[in-house]
């Protein structure tokens, strides 16, 4: 498996921010938790591929909502803050010697962050980031292989996998006060505890499950659940509304086998 990366830019601190306010953000510190992170995809067996820095674009090293890829074809979105989208060339480029292309054009928006995959169902969170015409282009783009698409209300965080991520096809963990669970094909659900409301955003690698440190109640119920489990540090990247899925955009490469990739 690969992952593309993006250093931390030293622009983070004029990031967009939608639910929390603007605090200071060590850039220092944030830049060290993301090598950290990156070391966590390495120690894993993942292949991590930086793109070009780009200091100028305070959101750039959250790099999953510049594109959609599955096994077939890669979408590069187009987000509903306009000051994301200079981030998508550069993107488009390190993800065309591995999938075919296709964007999503105006007047559709979408960000990957909103986008959950769980087995053939591809969830699309309605949300600031993300419009129902963007929801209809990545369901036309990607009916032609077999994928379900299906939009649903996104509130009380800024994107769908804030609320809720997949660790396989019948594993969520989700934040009930954010997402009904009961709208997802997954047998099983895992609930977040309720003092740790950010921590439903885990990034699964195989039966591994990198969750942030700052959320030890939801580490131990993931755990109980048979997986194990990494923790990440995280703290300085969200106040920036970052999670662990954002970090990276993972493909699957010849020989993988098929995980919830923080791209899908």
């Amino acid at each position: 498996m690969l992952a593309l990366t993006r250093a931390v830019p030293a622009s983070l601190a004029l990031c967009e921010l939608t639910h929390l306010p603007r605090v200071a953000i060590d850039i220092a510190r944030a830049a060290a938790q993301h090598e950290r992170y990156e070391e966590a995809l390495r120690a894993l067996g993942v292949r991590v591929v930086r793109l070009p820095e780009t200091d100028d674009l305070p959101d750039s090293v959250f790099v999953e909502d510049a594109a959609v890829v599955v096994d077939e074809v890669a979408v590069l979105t187009r987000s509903g803050a306009r000051s994301r989208r200079a981030e998508i060339p550069s993107v488009a480029q390190a993800l065309a010697p591995y999938r075919a292309l296709r964007f999503i054009v105006a007047p559709g928006t979408l960000d990957g962050g909103d986008v959950l995959r769980v087995g053939m169902r591809i969830y699309v969170g309605l949300s600031g980031r993300t419009n129902a015409d963007g929801i209809s282009q990545l369901a036309a783009l990607l009916s032609p292989f077999g994928y379900g698409v299906e939009g649903l209300a996104v509130t009380g965080c800024l994107h769908l996998k804030s609320a809720v991520t997949a660790i396989d096809d019948e594993t969520v963990v989700l934040n009930p006060a954010w997402i009904d669970g009961a709208r997802l094909a997954a047998r099983r659900r895992i609930a977040v505890d309720a003092a740790e409301p950010s921590a439903a955003n885990v990034l699964a690698i195989g039966a591994t499950v990198l969750v942030n440190a700052s959320a030890p109640r939801t580490v131990e119920r993931i755990a109980a659940a048979g997986f194990r489990v990494v923790a990440v540090d995280q703290s300085e990247l969200a106040k920036a509304e970052s999670g662990l899925t954002c970090c990276s955009l993972l493909i699957s490469e010849p020989g993988d086998a098929r995980t919830p990739a923080a791209s899908e």
